[in-house]
């Protein structure tokens, strides 16, 4: 009787503990993909950040450098379209990357002005702007590091498994253009 009790036990306990492993890789997938969606959250609260200083900067040059309003217009315009872009990580990247290639140009123009680099106003929002490019670089970083380990996570032999009958997604990296991968090249 006791062996029959026995044998019963078995396929209960190994059933049992094939749940709880299942709900413990479909709750380490939940925390990755939660890791990654905060990640970006933090990427887009620098990124609005980035857009409240803008137009104060360009109002800044403006008084400056009033002829040179197709630069001017680029930034605005830039800034617009990513604005209004969603969470589509790949069309956030690329339009990210337009607005920088645009703010590149307005710092050169800048420097075509020593009253306004000597501006305190338009030194401070330089600044402030570069410190938030700053934590953009260091927020875009920390997202890709979530998402390498939610796919990593996803995709590795046996929580694949329950990453497919779940439909959990690969998240995109946040990546940068090529102007920014590069390595200025010093030449003396």
């Amino acid at each position: 009787m006791q062996q029959s009790q026995l044998m019963t036990l078995i396929p209960i306990i190994i059933g049992v503990i094939i749940i709880v492993w299942i709900i413990g890789i479909y709750n380490s997938l939940v925390v990755l993909k939660n890791q990654a969606k905060n990640a970006w959250a933090q990427i887009d609260v620098q990124l609005k950040r980035r857009y409240d200083l803008i137009p104060n900067l360009v109002e800044t040059v403006k008084g400056y450098a009033s002829h040179e309003a197709s630069v001017l217009e680029n930034v605005i315009k830039a800034r617009q379209m990513a604005v209004n872009l969603g969470d589509n990580v790949k069309e956030r990247a690329a339009a990210e990357n337009v607005l920088t290639g645009a703010l590149k140009s307005l710092f050169a123009v800048a420097e075509n002005y020593p009253d306004l680099k000597a501006n305190q106003n338009f030194m401070q929002l330089q600044e402030e702007l570069t410190s938030t490019e700053n934590k953009i670089g260091f927020a875009r970083q920390f997202y890709n590091d979530s998402v390498l380990n939610y796919n990593n996570k996803k995709e590795m032999f046996p929580s694949n498994i329950i990453a497919g009958v779940f439909n959990f997604e690969n998240r995109e990296f946040f990546e940068a253009d090529n102007s920014e991968k590069s390595v200025p090249q010093v030449k003396f």
